[in-house]
């Protein structure tokens, strides 16, 4: 059969769902769909995410070339194109359809994709540049940078992969660096202000954390309301009084990193002017560099330490959270802010690149290449030995990614020493060693090359006579200790 006489059936890969896909939940988790924000789902198939969508009070419509054809579509502040070019057998075609996405977005095009590691699920023979299914329809399997790679190049703009599979196009590149921000710098909690006296004390814990005053035009509408009456010097003067000095200057330490961090990562992505910053972080610049320049040669200095492997190797064995392997560094995400910086950049650089997976418990750098994984243990609190379900890795030297899914394995790898992965005050991390020490003192770890698995750690435990509850080892019942 010729390409030019067949035309795959795509309404059959229209499928029912009882839960927003990945890219709609995306979209909502990062805050790019708000109460006032208007959403085009183009190629809604069956309508499941318009519903979901309008259920969380969300101003959603859709259109589908089958299921909805009688309306034209109109532009809409966010569009979502959720699973559309991969069943687009005709690449011409396939790229109209993104580029008419595109200019019906008005602020935000989101375009996701099913990926090139899904290609044992999908049964069918070669054609053209995809699969012909067994069905009867076509798909085209992207790789993150593939996908990325395409967007960018139809709509013109810089992109971002917001998750393997989704790409994020914005209308205006100050929204992409905003995005950035948020994805970079630490959340802006304030906290709660019902009089002047709380909106003081909301300020000075900012000024402690951030290492600077607030703006009026970065504070909740509330409290600034309830500071109005204050002239800014009178404001300032109150809060340098309260707050505590050490903090002050452990907060210009951590928003001058993470001002450099964000700086590096959007070098790495494609650096704009000053005036393009989003507020917040043109006032970190001004308040803890000498120029924007000086801040960015600072940056540019970081990355390039990035591709120093003596120095990654260095600030690996200098960090002060997570466990060094001959190959690799592993950080638990609750403990990754407390990386040193050049590690974090490293981190993001992999995620900006092709995307950090909704789901994940610990990230692996290695140090021999540049590498990063993000190991997925659901059960990570609550099992001591959690099991891995998923590992997504990305190569920062050629930007290609591998997936594994350890979800139907019968002898998962497993995780030891929980603790080690965790920074040093974490509150689990006290029982987590002593499950680790009595573990050692049973004799479970003199084999180290057979308890990485299910099997060869059950093996292990019935060799002690121990069983696990919960966090306690404990002696098996029917245990006799050979004489």
């Amino acid at each position: 059969m010729s390409a030019l006489s067949w035309e795959s059936d795509r309404r059959l890969t229209a499928i029912g769902r009882t839960t927003l896909s990945v890219a709609a939940r995306q979209i909502v988790i990062d805050g790019e769909a708000g109460g006032s924000t208007s959403i085009l789902d183009y190629g809604s198939g069956r309508g499941d995410d318009v519903r979901g969508l309008r259920d969380l009070r969300l101003q959603a419509q859709g259109w589908d070339p089958f299921y909805t054809p009688d309306s034209a579509p109109q532009t809409a502040d966010v569009v979502l194109l959720t699973y559309v070019l991969n069943v687009i057998e005709d690449t011409e075609e396939r790229r109209k359809a993104l580029q008419h996405a595109w200019d019906l977005a008005e602020r935000l095009l989101v375009v996701t994709t099913r990926l090139t590691w899904e290609r044992s699920k999908v049964r069918g023979q070669q054609f053209e540049d995809g699969v012909l299914t067994s069905r009867r329809t076509f798909q085209h399997l992207f790789s993150p940078a593939e996908l990325r790679a395409y967007v960018e190049e139809t709509t013109g703009v810089r992109c971002v992969s917001a998750a393997p599979g989704i790409v994020y196009a914005y209308r205006n590149d100050e929204d992409r660096l905003r995005y950035l921000a948020r994805q970079i710098l630490p959340h802006a909690d304030w906290l709660s202000s019902e009089d002047t006296g709380s909106a003081i004390a909301a300020v000075v814990d900012y000024m402690e954390r951030r290492g600077r005053l607030p703006r009026l035009e970065e504070m909740p509408a509330e409290m600034a309301k309830l500071l109005s009456h204050l002239q800014p010097k009178d404001l300032q003067r109150i809060v340098r009084k309260s707050a505590d000095p050490q903090k002050i200057e452990a907060g210009v330490r951590a928003s001058t990193l993470s001002t450099l961090l964000f700086l590096a990562v959007e070098l790495f992505n494609g650096r704009g002017p000053y005036s393009s910053l989003p507020l917040s972080l043109q006032l970190d610049v001004k308040a803890f560099f000498s120029s924007y320049k000086e801040a960015c040669m600072r940056a540019d200095r970081l990355l390039l330490k990035l591709r120093d492997d003596s120095y990654v190797r260095g600030a690996m064995q200098a960090s002060k959270v997570g466990k060094l392997t001959p190959t690799a560094l592993y950080v638990h995400r609750r403990a990754i802010e407390h990386m040193p910086t050049v590690l974090r950049l490293y981190e993001h650089c992999a995620s900006i690149a092709a995307g950090r997976p909704p789901s994940w418990s610990l990230v692996k750098l290695r140090h021999q290449g540049r590498a990063v994984s993000w190991l997925d243990y659901p059960d990570f609190d609550a099992d001591p030995h959690p099991k891995l379900l998923s590992s997504y890795m990305v190569d920062l030297t050629t930007v290609k990614t591998s997936y594994k899914s350890y979800a139907e394995a019968t002898n998962r790898p497993l995780l030891h020493r929980k603790h080690e992965f965790l920074a040093a005050d974490d509150p689990d991390v006290p029982k987590y060693r002593r499950l680790t020490e009595s573990e050692v003192r049973a004799g479970l770890y003199q084999n180290p090359h057979l308890i990485g698995t299910e099997n060869g750690w059950e093996a292990e435990l019935l060799r002690c006579g121990r069983e696990l509850r919960g966090h306690r080892l404990v002696r098996r019942k029917d245990f006799v200790q050979a004489k």
